[in-house]
């Protein structure tokens, strides 16, 4: 019968992994402090909710990547360890001593190892680490009691291919105290071979003269998929060399999956005889935190110890359990079926046959960026990436031996991404002819200046620079972001297939408008003409608007300068007392005065130029320029509205009229006295 306790801690995580996946847990105000009365599993678990999203409400974020029920398996084996770990000293050391036998020997018949040990880590370096460490103290007898004396006489070398993981060779040296003298890069083939495998004739010269020179070669680091396109080394050659000189052949990479199948390519079947390998079949199965394994063989158990490779601690011994879980949920049958699935994935028409288990198509930087991005937004189930080879420069991976098990991708997703791809090339590469030749027209263009931001994959950017250089630079700098942001209005309402925007979010070139991809027939100067023509007009609008701003402003002035004239003519012709409300009412029925009424006008259109697109290439508008048919266009229409009203009137369609207060309101004017016509001001 089952132990109630460890059913109830499954039924507990599977329903803790439900609501984490479902997203629907309420906010929480998270709290600096933890509850004096503790909290119940369902609180604890929004908390943990309301870390892992932060404030992101888009629901397609929030969501968990799916974990499938393998995948529920070996999170429960963390559960399982932790709950071990309290039983009785003995019966935890029998146990974990059987499960960690256990799955040693399913993964060395899984992968064609024989005879060989496991050590389970959770860092993907830490297995050659400590083999390292093994094979220094194996060459060096006393290294445990003298260290790193005893390497200052000999000096260790360990070889890598040039083609290996970033950083690996360096991860090594520091680890285990060395100097960076002690790692040798091989290079891969320049001649002969694939670009990605390790020049094997180099490699033996390289041996024999630190043998030459006195130093120990000590290990060699083959791939088995390198990590960018999954090319395998020479393993069978390299093997040979490192029994010649008493070497240690370590073998890592995504290639090793394939071990596992009933038919093994003649490549990688030279791995089964490495003195070790790294497998991470979490990936692989798709299996989430599950520890990576290093498989190797040696007979010495002592050193083996010694070099952190086993260990006498039940408890690290139960890192094994997750994958104990995982291998017995999936079956021999089902892990070859994940493996061979991922396999046949490659096997389409889209890519060379034969192909590695990775491959690499290789654009440039900006089309690799916007072609991954492109790809990885669209078919998200296909797990392309972006990667930087050291010959090729950037490319996009599609390496489903990593992804697929994981993210579940599927024949139709190959295809969809097949499909994607005769879709976007054809424009990419059309981009990218393009590039340089929007380049050229745009500074061609003494009114534009090209924005290179190597983060845009389309045509590239420019910014619409006004020709008026009488400006202060704030006033100058607010009519370009005026200017170029009513330019990109304009451009974004064409009828076009082109895409323009403001640029990418952390571009450092402000108001720039940039264009997107281009197709094959893309006129690239008409184009240019046309940011050109838009932008010209646009500034030649603003300044028609500042010159009517200015004839409105000064005609005001002008105004108020008669107006205060008039007032002081009236003043001295009617005198004070005439002013004064009760005095004057009399005075002027008594005495009236001729009124008149004086008026004022000032034209619009003084100073204005018509907008005329055969003078778009004038370098500026002329605030004097002349105006006759619009001040014509003025009169006539005045004319009209003058002969249908009742009373003549001063036109108030296209002039602004300030009059004179010439009579206060209780002024009597005398029967028959006609007013004076309006005076017109030019």
């Amino acid at each position: 019968m089952m132990d109630p306790t460890l059913a109830e801690m499954g039924n507990h995580l599977s329903d803790a992994m439900k609501i984490l996946e479902s997203g629907k847990l309420a906010s929480l105000i998270l709290f600096p402090f933890f509850s004096d009365s503790g909290q119940d599993v369902v609180s604890i678990l929004q908390l943990v909710q309301n870390l892992m999203h932060g404030d992101d409400d888009k629901q397609g974020q929030r969501r968990m990547q799916y974990v499938a029920e393998q995948g529920h398996m070996a999170l429960l084996g963390h559960s399982l360890a932790a709950y071990i770990s309290v039983l009785e000293r003995e019966r935890l050391r029998k146990l974990t001593t059987r499960i960690l036998s256990d799955t040693t020997l399913w993964l060395c018949r899984l992968f064609r190892y024989e005879n060989g040990s496991a050590y389970y880590h959770e860092d993907d370096c830490e297995g050659l680490v400590n083999v390292c460490r093994l094979v220094i103290n194996t060459h060096y007898e006393d290294y445990a009691t003298e260290g790193f004396t005893m390497l200052s006489s000999k000096h260790p070398v360990i070889y890598q291919s040039a083609a290996c993981r970033p950083g690996l060779g360096q991860h090594l040296c520091c680890q285990l105290g060395l100097p960076l003298s002690c790692l040798c890069i091989v290079p891969c083939n320049t001649m002969f071979g694939s670009l990605h495998q390790m020049d094997v004739a180099l490699l033996d010269k390289l041996i024999r003269d630190d043998r030459e020179s006195g130093k120990v070669p000590l290990l060699l680091i083959a791939n088995a998929g390198t990590p960018g396109a999954g090319h395998t080394d020479k393993l069978s050659r390299l093997k040979e060399l490192c029994v010649q000189y008493n070497m240690w052949l370590h073998v890592e990479g995504v290639n090793l999956a394939t071990l596992a199948l009933g038919q093994v390519s003649s490549a990688v079947t030279p791995a089964t005889k490495c003195d070790s390998m790294t497998l991470t079949p979490g990936p692989w199965l798709g299996l989430p935190a599950v520890p990576a394994v290093t498989l190797y063989r040696h007979e010495d158990p002592a050193l083996s110890l010694a070099a952190g490779l086993t260990s006498s601690q039940p408890v690290e011994k139960l890192r094994a359990l997750p994958l104990w879980l995982s291998l017995q949920y999936l079956g021999h049958d089902g892990i070859v079926q994940r493996i061979k699935h991922a396999s046949q994935l490659m096997c389409n028409r889209c890519f060379e046959t034969p192909s590695p288990p990775s491959v690499a198509r290789k654009f440039s930087f900006l089309g690799c960026m916007c072609l991954g991005e492109q790809l990885a937004q669209q078919v998200p189930l296909s797990g392309v990436d972006v990667v930087e080879l050291e010959d090729e420069g950037t490319c996009v991976r599609f390496s489903p031996l990593m992804t697929a098990a994981a993210l579940g991708t599927q024949e139709n997703d190959v295809a969809a991404l097949v499909e994607k791809l005769g879709e976007m090339i054809p424009v990419l590469s059309c981009t990218l002819r393009f590039r340089q030749d929007f380049k050229d027209e745009v500074l061609q263009q003494a009114s534009l200046s090209y924005i290179e931001d190597l983060s845009w994959p389309g045509l590239g950017g420019v910014r619409y620079e006004p020709r008026t250089t009488d400006l202060d630079e704030d006033k100058r700098q607010h009519s370009v972001e005026k200017i170029n942001g009513d330019l990109l209005k304009k451009l974004m309402e064409l009828d076009t297939d082109l895409y323009f925007s403001g640029g990418p979010e952390f571009c450092e070139e402000k108001n720039g408008i940039f264009i997107g991809m281009a197709t094959e027939d893309l006129d690239v100067a008409e184009l240019v003409e046309t940011i050109v023509s838009i932008g010209r007009d646009i500034e030649e609008s603003g300044k028609l608007f500042e010159n009517m701003t200015e004839v409105v402003r000064r005609g005001i002035q002008e105004a108020e300068l008669q107006l205060q004239k008039a007032n002081e003519e009236k003043l001295i012709e009617e005198g004070v007392f005439r002013q004064i409300p009760l005095v004057g009412s009399v005075l002027n029925w008594l005495s009236p005065v001729q009124a008149s009424v004086k008026g004022r006008t000032f034209n619009l259109a003084e100073g204005q130029k018509l907008f005329r697109r055969q003078g778009a290439g004038s370098d500026s508008v002329s605030d004097t320029s002349s105006v006759n048919q619009l001040e014509e266009s003025f009169r006539e229409m005045a004319h009209v509205q003058a002969s249908d009203a009742e009373e003549a009137e001063v036109p108030q369609e296209h002039h602004v009229h300030i009059v004179e207060e010439t009579a206060l309101s209780d002024q009597r004017v005398p029967e028959g006295q006609e007013t004076e016509s309006v005076d017109t001001l030019r």
